[in-house]
């Protein structure tokens, strides 16, 4: 894949039969990380996400989602329903070290890619499995969106203020995080196949990942009696966490506090209402009036006219930015976080790289998204399929 530098899993082959955004984004990873990761897809649709829009933006012909979560990978085109194409993808898996998929429970089956198929077939191969609830339970056949585990899992009533009703994060994060945590268990079973010989089945739930994405707000629910989550009344930033955290109108935008002495801030920031708060206990009990105090204040003055008082005294603190203003700062500038990247047919965009640096090198690649079943031909002649 033109790999500018030696990657970590190069040598490493991944076979992906997931679809829409979490699996994919652990194979994503995985391809960053130097492996060769082929999309197994089916005819005419292929991996539905190609067809699935969060925006009205048309890359291509297809979603800019599939676009964003694909690149640098390969696809090739099967009907899994036809034995002489379900043999040569199984012939293609003998040769592999990876296996991906995220169908619900009973189409794996189906397809014919089971656990004890596969195993049968390549028996040390690391078999990756993501799901929305796992795959036993009276929930294992409902629909595994980000928005309603999001839901389920209690994510929605940590965020925004008192009174606002569930509020979820707007992006796929329950998504994001099991992919990351399926990739997290590829990778150490990956060390002890090429370690020891042997494979392993790696199963990941959204639910569980949305669950231990809130593991201080759980643990404090379970060593508090099962208090209910309270947020705060205005300028929420985290439903648990005492003032002055939260973000705060100023005369020109936006500030974001986070931890502080209270009547330090008093002091900075010449607002001596602040200083009648000087036990630590209070900015908790008393969160609300002191964010209330807060947030009049600082929309006296213009963000930096703050930050040029906060930031010197190391007050954890920062501008509130759009895209537009972090892009245009130097310091994004300097993490060339943005790369460009090339379709065989010559369409290019730009987009994200990968966030992990090793031995002061960034993984990028130039290598685009595969049209549905692009490399089919070529992945044939070259695993003698």
């Amino acid at each position: 894949m033109n790999n500018k530098i030696n990657k970590p899993l190069e040598g490493i082959l991944v076979i992906d039969f997931s679809q829409y955004l979490s699996a994919p984004s652990a194979s994503l990873r995985l391809a960053d990380l130097g492996a060769c990761v082929i999309k197994i897809e089916q005819p005419n649709t292929g991996d539905r996400c190609r067809s699935l829009y969060f925006s009205n933006l048309v890359m291509n012909d297809e979603s800019s989602m599939f676009h964003a979560i694909n690149r640098n990978k390969l696809s090739y085109q099967a009907d899994m329903k036809n034995q002489t194409e379900r043999e040569k993808v199984y012939k293609l898996i003998q040769q592999a070290d990876v296996l991906i998929h995220n169908f619900r429970p009973g189409v794996v089956e189906r397809l014919g890619i089971d656990y004890n198929t596969i195993t049968s077939i390549q028996p040390d191969i690391v078999y990756a499995e993501l799901s929305g609830y796992g795959k036993e339970g009276v929930w294992k056949d409902k629909p595994g969106l980000d928005l309603l585990i999001q839901s389920i899992s209690g994510l929605t009533q940590l965020n925004g203020n008192e009174g606002d009703g569930p509020v979820p994060i707007g992006l796929g994060v329950v998504d994001i995080l099991s992919g990351a945590h399926l990739c997290q268990g590829i990778l150490a079973c990956l060390f002890r196949k090429t370690s020891g010989g042997q494979g392993g089945r790696v199963e990941v739930s959204m639910l569980e990942s949305a669950l231990e994405y809130q593991f201080e707000s759980v643990t404090a629910y379970f060593c508090d009696g099962g208090e209910p989550t309270v947020r705060p009344k205005t300028n929420s930033a985290h439903a648990y966490l005492g003032a002055p955290y939260g973000v705060y109108p100023t005369n020109n935008g936006f500030i974001a506090l986070a931890m502080g002495q209270i009547p330090v801030l008093g002091e900075l920031l010449g607002c001596p209402s602040l200083k009648k708060y000087p036990q630590p206990a209070s900015w908790f009990t008393q969160r609300d009036e002191i964010k209330e105090i807060l947030s009049d204040h600082l929309k006296t003055k213009n963000t930096q006219d703050w930050l040029d008082v906060l930031e010197p005294a190391d007050i954890w603190c920062a501008e509130v930015m759009d895209w537009k203003t972090l892009f245009d700062t130097e310091a994004f500038k300097m993490l060339n976080m943005i790369q460009e990247v090339t379709m065989r047919d010559g369409y290019r965009f730009k987009t994200t790289r990968c966030p992990i640096q090793i031995n002061g090198e960034w993984l990028t690649s130039e290598c685009g998204t595969p049209k549905l079943g692009e490399n089919t031909e070529e992945i044939k002649k070259k695993f003698s399929l």
